[in-house]
């Protein structure tokens, strides 16, 4: 190994946002870039104050911005070295990836085992693959789809890259749904219910990487969610659950980078989405795991024939690791609730668990199921008992008191912000909603701002079966500036592509 010191750079803040991805720019004439022989555009390894980063090398040339020896960091690079302005860093060249000889491997069929799945998601996890290695990592795991021993090692490999916790209960619950289906935001009112109830459920959960927002987004709204690991254990111990951003404690660490790749490569198989949820609930620690899967034709999930075969592959994978898993299948051919963005998804939470008279009533009664479910598993309720149980705790007002004290434990409760700038959608015609697009809803909502701006996004008015008046409000949508909202409403004009309109007179 080459132990040469290469000489010191001063770190620029280049304040670049590069879509999760570390960027570095440096001169071409800089020592560095010449005593190292870096080309345009490798990828190289950055070190600083005993930490190391690979990131992506760009190279600018005649550029007085940039000194010969400055390097300039994207927010990414910046935060994950935890750099100050003028402190000195190294570049060098990053060190050989063994675990690449298994990605070849599999690119041309041969299948993997642990000890490749241990080295090749080692290595993610640590950074050192550019997107294209992902890419064909990916790729090839799609086209020749992950066995069943594939995805067992695949699942145990994302573990063990990361943190696992451990909890003092013989039952710890945990929840998941599939996803693909806009404002299904149940879990911090299951999460309440199941605590009330005096079950164990430490939830972590994502933040959004392509949808309008991720149950972190929206819990962020409401409390601190980037709890460390003493903090989530005192806020569990002290009320028996959390909601808790799982990025911030190392849970399976390799999987928000593949869930990227996968959705810019808009390929999502089963392999690669049972060893991303079954990771998580295994590093959080979970014995029993309720998974939710939406079935609906612009869902994630298009058929009760597909949604079967997933729930089979999932049980048998997580019969590997001593997990007692169970799978329902819902609703998944309009969104759940009225709001689409992290605020707005809040409030339909907090209107549910306040008992208001206008709470969303399908949020409500699909969150106590799903609650009823956990209860059922943790043995909390009998079988048939759960959903009454669910509705008693929501309907007692047990599961907002509880859902009070979990925030005030993480941080303080607080109230979600609210957009600047609203403005309703038009139906342009009379009619009868007969079909509501699940993905140009989230678009749509993606484009008035949401996640980034808490606040943005849609309120829906509407829900299958409605009629609708000329010029009534199918939608309102949120942003925080105006000339965002113009820009989403340029994009929903032709609301027929969202929210399908049948005459009025025409047979259900």
């Amino acid at each position: 190994m080459d132990t040469t010191v290469p000489p010191a750079l001063r770190a620029v803040r280049m304040r670049l946002h590069a879509q999760h991805q570390a960027v570095v720019l440096m001169r071409r004439d800089s020592p560095v870039c010449q005593a190292e022989g870096l080309a345009s555009r490798p990828q190289v390894l950055v070190m600083a104050g005993g930490r190391e980063l690979p990131a992506q090398l760009y190279q600018v040339e005649g550029d007085d911005r940039l000194a010969p020896d400055q390097i300039a960091l994207s927010e990414d690079a910046w935060q994950a070295l935890g750099l100050r302005e003028g402190d000195c860093v190294q570049v060098r060249h990053p060190p050989l990836l063994a675990s690449l000889a298994g990605v070849r491997r599999r690119i041309h069929g041969q299948r993997l085992g642990l000890d490749d799945m241990n080295a090749i998601v080692g290595d993610v996890a640590k950074g050192r693959y550019t997107d294209v290695h992902l890419a064909a990592f990916l790729t090839a795991t799609s086209t020749l789809p992950l066995d069943e021993q594939e995805t067992i090692d695949l699942t145990r490999a994302m573990v063990n890259a990361g943190e696992r916790l451990r909890w003092d209960a013989p039952v710890v619950v945990d929840k998941h749904c599939v996803g693909g289906l806009p404002g299904n935001r149940t879990t911090p009112i299951v999460v309440a219910v199941a605590a009330a109830n005096d079950l164990v459920m430490p939830k972590t959960s994502s933040r959004a990487i392509t949808s309008p927002a991720g149950t972190a987004d929206t819990m962020e709204t409401l409390a601190p969610v980037d709890l460390d690991l003493p903090t989530l254990r005192r806020v569990v111990e002290q009320e028996g659950g959390c909601l808790a951003w799982g990025g911030a404690m190392h849970l399976s660490p390799a999987d928000d980078v593949f869930v990227r790749i996968e959705r810019e490569l808009d390929i999502d198989t089963e392999g690669q989405l049972i060893a991303s949820v079954l990771s998580k609930k295994i590093a959080a620690g979970a014995t029993h795991v309720l998974i939710d899967i939406p079935v609906g034709p612009t869902a994630k999930v298009r058929s009760p024939e597909l949604a079967h075969f997933l729930a089979c592959r999932l049980a048998a994978t997580a019969a590997h690791f001593d997990i007692a898993l169970r799978c329902i299948f819902t609703d998944g051919s309009q969104p759940v609730g009225r709001g689409i963005g992290p605020a707005l998804e809040a409030r339909d939470v907090l209107a549910v668990l306040r008992g208001e008279a206008d709470a969303p009533p399908d949020l409500r009664l699909r969150a106590a199921e799903v609650a009823g479910a956990v209860l059922e598993m943790g043995g909390a309720a009998p079988a048939g008992g759960g959903l009454p149980l669910a509705l008693r705790t929501l309907d007692e007002g047990r599961a907002w008191d509880k859902f009070r004290r979990i925030c005030e434990a993480q941080g303080g409760l607080r109230e979600p912000p609210r957009a600047c700038c609203v403005r309703p959608l038009p139906a342009p015609r009379a009619g009868r909603v007969v079909r509501i697009d699940n993905r140009r809803l989230a678009r749509l909502a993606k484009l008035a701002g949401a996640p980034e701006s808490p606040a943005a996004g849609i309120d829906l008015r509407v829900r299958l079966g409605d009629h609708v008046a000329e010029g009534e409000p199918l939608l309102f949508l949120h942003a925080q500036t105006q000339s965002t909202l113009d820009y989403a409403l340029a994009y929903a004009q032709d609301a027929g592509d969202l929210l399908q309109l049948a005459p009025p007179d025409t047979p259900s």
